[in-house]
């Protein structure tokens, strides 16, 4: 892999070049390290028949490097600002598809149609809606590697007793790790947070059994509504159940019912999605 190939452009210059000023609101922090581009590419174990969708193309320089490994390449990117740069950069590349869009109003089956990879520098405000989007369209990913805030990456990969509604969403559909940490000069503008790389890979089939993953979430949303009230409290307030069913239920899944939702486990929200079902069939 030669070094050359991976080294970013010079942000300030293509940013003056096409008179673009990084947008806050759009939190467009542009990659500007070499070595964590380099783990980036590495994470996504990029082939030369994959297809990889990414997502927040920006300046191009990851696009440009993916494009050096992939089949095929679509550059997604919202701001339209963009747009003629990787146009322009990408020019040399006839595999690269340039798309002006918004990830959460796209459905990934309508930019891919067959197995594919994402790969992203996410925005911190909607990390979580994009990975939700992601892993729970009709058409997955086969793998995502993220770039996201440290601690949005400490929250997808924490197990129980430090569990969240991300992290059950992220773990239902793929296993998460982290596999590179960003400090802030990594990017420009320089963001005030540490970022990291997070590696999902995405089950074909997720292991957890559960025939309605709508009813599952249901349940597990209500017990993270009220985090820090008891679970037979939280889940009979947010189901609207009597609290002696849920209660029951818990009890039948081996649980107490004092146990706070960042207590369990994937599978042992599965069992009680499960018994609450059974309860007020």
């Amino acid at each position: 892999m030669d070094d050359a190939e991976l080294r970013p452009p010079s942000v300030k210059r293509l940013l003056r070049k096409f008179g673009i000023k990084p947008h806050k609101g759009l939190g467009q922090n542009f990659l500007v390290s070499e070595g964590l581009l380099r783990r980036i590419i590495t994470a996504a174990d990029i082939g030369p028949e994959d297809v990889v969708l990414e997502i927040g193309a920006g300046l191009g320089s990851m696009t440009q490097a993916l494009a050096q490994r992939a089949a095929r390449v679509i550059a997604l990117e919202v701001d339209e600002r963009f747009i003629p740069l990787l146009h322009e950069s990408m020019s040399s590349y006839p595999h690269v598809e340039v798309v002006p869009g918004d990830i959460l109003a796209i459905d990934p089956a309508d930019l891919v149609s067959s197995p594919y990879k994402v790969v992203a520098n996410l925005p911190y405000y909607i990390t979580s809606a994009i990975l939700r989007h992601l892993l729970e369209a009709r058409r997955k990913p086969s793998l995502m590697v993220v770039t996201v805030q440290r601690e949005v990456a400490d929250r997808i990969v924490a197990g129980p007793g430090a569990m969240s509604l991300l992290a059950v969403s992220v773990q239902f559909y793929g296993q998460p790790r982290i596999v590179a940490k960003a400090p802030p000069g990594a990017f420009y503008p320089s963001p005030r947070v540490t970022s990291a790389v997070v590696r999902i890979d995405v089950y074909e089939h997720p292991p957890t059994m559960v025939e309605d993953p709508d009813a599952f979430f249901k349940v597990v949303r209500a017990g993270f509504a009220q985090r820090r009230k008891q679970l037979r409290n939280s889940l009979a307030h947010g189901l609207n159940l009597p609290a002696n069913q849920v209660v029951e239920a818990l009890h039948r899944c081996g649980l107490d019912e004092r146990q706070r939702a960042q207590e369990l486990s994937v599978d042992q929200w599965a069992r009680l999605h499960m018994e609450i079902l059974r309860a007020v069939r």
